[in-house]
């Protein structure tokens, strides 16, 4: 762990595979810790941000205490604490169930955040905490920092869309921003993008430029069925990429980002990573292809994305403890298959340096559980500006162990040194 403490210091809780993470650091802030339950995402974190220390526990039994003791952190001071307790009991799709114990981990990140005493704190989760009964448990969280008397909260709470930030993809977050009581509260980031679309002419009441499409993040990716490598592996070299567009090569390295103040990290330009495979029946195949762009192949319901439009919300699926159900995936808008790992990441919004683990499952899972970095940034943006704080570029740093990446679930619990199993054994069937 090598921290660069000329840079604001951010702790994430619930860190996922790291999507908040990486959009925090591209705003100009150093993850100096990180935490995350599931030891498979922990590994994954910790392989692409190895200058902090990425803690593999449950937030509702770990300390501010503990995380600045066992991290670089020390008595440093914490400018920003920010994370997205999971989501699922209160997601707008499905069931949305007020009773979920997972709930209790909005009040777990509050209880952390005050430990820890930063100067600020922001709260990512579904859009479906802002209505209906699930906004009572906004409201506790509200109150729950409010009463603590150390901290005010950025009112009224906010939606944001990512692609009003610059990702190629339709997601909604309820984004809650607040302050310590002796610094100044930060603003929500304006919109910076005119979102695409495919079914009217562009509101003319936006003047600013038009945000990239679907084919700008994937239309110079190989085709990774021309790789037979990639039906075992999640991997090939070398491959030829198309000429990129500009949001493309900025996310292959290619292009500097003005924007973006990371650490840079190691590339390979002749790889195609995170990249397995789905092998299709000939039948689907031909139901794929015969579905038009930008409408829902009616045997799988899966939509067909279009070239010059936005991606749909990517899902994340289920867990282990309920069911292990992949998630649906799109139709890739110009060849009949669903898409990969890699093509999911650059919907999101990921540098093709950020490696995901091999299996598809927890592949898909890391990219639709996680934050866009864009719309990290965004935030992370606001909040340092509200601070006076300029940016300053972070240092290179290399990337973890491979091995990580293939890891079995086992292997991951063991790795963090876990003596009993957090996240039960998945039903490989369920896929």
């Amino acid at each position: 762990m090598v921290i660069d403490f000329r840079r604001p210091l951010a702790v994430d809780l619930f860190a996922g595979a790291g999507g908040l993470s990486l959009g925090l650091e591209q705003a100009g802030y150093e993850i100096a810790a990180a935490v995350e339950y599931d030891p498979i995402h922990a590994a994954i974190h910790d392989f692409n941000f190895p200058y902090g220390k990425t803690f593999c526990a449950d937030v509702s039994k770990i300390s501010g205490d503990q995380i600045r003791g066992e991290s670089l952190i020390g008595n440093r001071e914490i400018h920003l604490v920010a994370g997205g307790p999971p989501c699922q009991g209160i997601s707008m799709i499905g069931r949305r169930a007020l009773d979920d114990p997972r709930n209790a981990l909005l009040k777990e990140y509050v209880r952390v955040t005050l430990e820890l005493d930063p100067r600020y704190f922001i709260m990512e989760n579904v859009s479906g905490l802002m209505v209906g009964k699930h906004r009572q448990l906004l409201d506790e969280v509200i109150e729950m920092v409010n009463a603590s008397g150390r901290y005010r909260v950025v009112e009224p709470v906010r939606v944001l869309q990512a692609a009003d930030y610059g990702a190629p993809q339709s997601r909604r977050r309820m984004i809650l921003m607040g302050a310590r009581s002796d610094v100044a509260l930060p603003e929500y980031p304006k919109a910076m993008f005119t979102p695409r679309t495919i079914k009217g002419a562009i509101p003319t009441k936006f003047t600013l430029p038009l945000g990239p499409s679907v084919f700008d993040a994937l239309g110079d990716l190989p085709d990774a069925d021309d790789y037979p490598k990639l039906l075992s592996d999640d991997s090939v070299r070398p491959v030829t990429y198309g000429p990129p567009s500009a949001y493309a090569a900025k996310l292959r390295g290619f292009m500097p980002d003005v924007r973006d103040f990371s650490r840079p990290r190691p590339t390979d330009p002749d790889s195609l990573t995170s990249s397995t495979r789905t092998v299709h029946t000939d039948v689907s195949i031909s139901r794929f292809d015969a579905t038009p762009p930008g409408t829902t192949e009616p045997v799988s319901r899966f939509l067909r994305l279009h070239p010059d439009g936005l991606c749909n919300t990517l899902r994340a699926g289920t867990n282990s403890d309920r069911g292990a159900f992949t998630a649906a995936r799109p139709i890739h808008p110009t060849l009949p298959r669903v898409i990969t790992v890699r093509e999911a990441a650059r919907l999101q919004g990921f540098p093709d340096w950020f490696r995901f683990h091999a299996t598809k499952w927890n592949g898909f899972r890391e990219i639709g559980n996680s934050v866009p970095p864009a719309l990290g940034r965004a935030v992370g943006a606001a909040v340092l500006s509200a601070d006076g704080v300029k940016p300053r570029r972070g240092r290179p740093t290399p990337l973890g162990d491979p091995a990580v990446l293939k890891m079995t679930s086992g292997g991951a619990h063991a790795h963090f040194g876990l003596t009993e199993r957090v996240i039960a054994q998945r039903d490989r069937k369920a896929e």
